[in-house]
C-alpha cells in the first residue's frame, strides 16, 4: 500500500503523474490519496498530518511525502523505516513529526539514479525519484538497496506545550474544512483535570469545560473537545471556530484549571 500526500491541490494533473509513476514500476499498487491540499510549501503542516495520519495504516504501508519547495537543489532526499512502516519525501523536516514520537529504524540517502525513472527532471522529483522508489518498496525490494543510510535528518521547530502547576500553554497547528482549531496539547496531557472545570483560552475568547462531543451543545456555542487525532480542539458547533475567532496557527491556546 502507498500513500500519496502532496500540496499540489486537488484538481492538480501532477497527482495523476505520481500516480503513473509509480504503476508503470508496480502495476498492482495500491495507492491511497492521505491528502493533496496541503497548503503550498508549508513544511510544517505536512508534518502534523504525517504524524497524526500515517500511524493509522498498517505496518509496510510505504508513505509518499511530496512537499518540496528546494525541489532541484542539493536538498537530500530519503526513504525511512520508522514505527515499522516507509516514508519517502524531500530531507526538508516533513518527517518531524514522525520522529518526534517514534526513532527510525533506518533512513537512507537516495543516491542511486537505477532505482528512478530514466529521465529526471529539476522541477518534479515527486514524480521521477520518490515515485518509483515507492514501487520499488511495493515490490519488495529491500530498503537498505536504495541509497546510504544517515542519520541527521532535518528538523524542523516543532511547538511542544507547557505544562505549569495549574494550566497547559499550547497553540493552534492546524485548522481543518470544519474551521476547528487543532492544538498542539494532547488529550492524555488532560487526563487528571476535571472535564468541568478546565477553562480554554484562546485570545479574548473561553470555552468552559473539555466536552465528550460537539453535539453537546446548541448551533453557534463555542466548545474544546478531544478531536479524533487525540488532539484538544476549538470548535464552533455547526459553524467555523477559525472564523468565528479570527485566529490562525500559531495562535497560543491555554487550559487553566
Amino acid at each position: 500500500m502507498i500513500t500519496l500526500t502532496t500540496d499540489f491541490g486537488t484538481d492538480s494533473p501532477y497527482v495523476a503523474e505520481i500516480k503513473a509513476a509509480i504503476v508503470s514500476v508496480a502495476r498492482d499498487a495500491r495507492i491511497i490519496d492521505i491528502t493533496h491540499a496541503i497548503p503550498p510549501q508549508d513544511i510544517f503542516q505536512a508534518a502534523i498530518v504525517l504524524a497524526d495520519v500515517s500511524p493509522r495504516f498498517p505496518p509496510g504501508t510505504i508513505h509518499v511525502a511530496v512537499v518540496d519547495p528546494g525541489v532541484g537543489t542539493d536538498r537530500r532526499l530519503l526513504a525511512a523505516s520508522i514505527g515499522g512502516q516507509f516514508y519517502i519525501a524531500a530531507d526538508n523536516g516533513v518527517l518531524t513529526g514522525i520522529l518526534q514520537d517514534r526513532a527510525a529504524d533506518l533512513i537512507m540517502e537516495l543516491n542511486r539514479p537505477a532505482y528512478w525513472l530514466d529521465t529526471v527532471s529539476r522541477t518534479f522529483h515527486g514524480r521521477d525519484i520518490m515515485s518509483p522508489v515507492a514501487a520499488r518498496l511495493d515490490d519488495g525490494e529491500s530498503i537498505a538497496n536504495m541509497g546510504v543510510p544517515i542519520d541527521d535528518p532535518l528538523r524542523i521547530d516543532w511547538p511542544l506545550p507547557e505544562t505549569n502547576h495549574n494550566e497547559i500553554c499550547g497553540e493552534i497547528v492546524r485548522i481543518d474544512n470544519f474551521g476547528n482549531l487543532i492544538t498542539n496539547i494532547r488529550g492524555n496531557l488532560l487526563a487528571d483535570i476535571t472535564a468541568d472545570r478546565a477553562v480554554v483560552a484562546c485570545g479574548s475568547h473561553q470555552s468552559q469545560g473539555v466536552h465528550s462531543t460537539y453535539g453537546e451543545h446548541s448551533a453557534g456555542t463555542l466548545v474544546a473537545v478531544v478531536g479524533s487525532a487525540g488532539r484538544l480542539e476549538l470548535a464552533v458547533v455547526n459553524d467555523s471556530a477559525a472564523e468565528r475567532l479570527q485566529v490562525g496557527v500559531g495562535q497560543a491556546v491555554v487550559v487553566s484549571w
